[in-house]
């Protein structure tokens, strides 16, 4: 978008990180934004954050070619911070095109920026954890399943909350029928 001020004029991020996976995919993986290592690979998920949504997507049968990944932002915000509610604005649209594009069965909301953005809600992701919504996008609902980031599991790496997300990933295996 030639009128996003953080795509155009930042000189923080290397990369565009578009998304990645099986473009028929039944499950896609909505992260915030790209990181340090995904911005130098291009690809999103690939750092310790991506390592452990591997693992958790294994656990439930599936491989990260199984799926479709993405994130709200396509550019790594300065600093690593949250996204700006202009910017999250600015790259909605895409994330909107992407899902359009997929036509999944399910989205897996990881954090509270997709889960916010994806439901229009202010509302914080440990409210919103495990509660399934629906969304539609160019006619046609899609489920919405908010659980924790990946980063957040590892820096919160206690039973309850590996628990949470376990429970999350299996409710997401019977939305999408596998």
């Amino acid at each position: 978008d030639l009128e996003c001020r953080h795509c155009t004029a930042s000189a923080t991020h290397r990369s565009i990180v578009f998304g990645e996976g099986d473009p028929g995919a039944r499950v896609m993986l909505v992260g915030e934004a790209p990181g340090a290592e995904e911005d130098r690979s291009g690809r999103p998920f690939v750092g310790k954050a991506g390592e452990l949504l591997e693992r958790m997507i294994a656990a439930v049968g599936w491989e990260r070619s199984d799926v479709y990944i993405a994130n709200v932002l396509k550019t790594r915000p300065p600093e690593n911070r949250t996204p700006l509610p202009d910017e999250v604005a600015h790259c909605g649209p895409w994330l909107a095109s992407q899902i359009a594009v997929v036509q999944p069965s399910v989205i897996v909301a990881l954090g509270g920026t997709p889960a916010k953005h994806l439901l229009g809600t202010s509302t914080g992701i440990t409210r919103l954890r495990g509660i399934r919504a629906e969304i539609v996008v160019a006619g046609r609902a899609v489920a919405v399943l908010p659980t924790f980031h990946p980063a957040y599991v590892l820096r919160q790496y206690t039973e309850e909350v590996r628990r949470a997300v376990w429970e999350d990933l299996k409710q997401a295996v019977a939305i999408a029928g596998d």
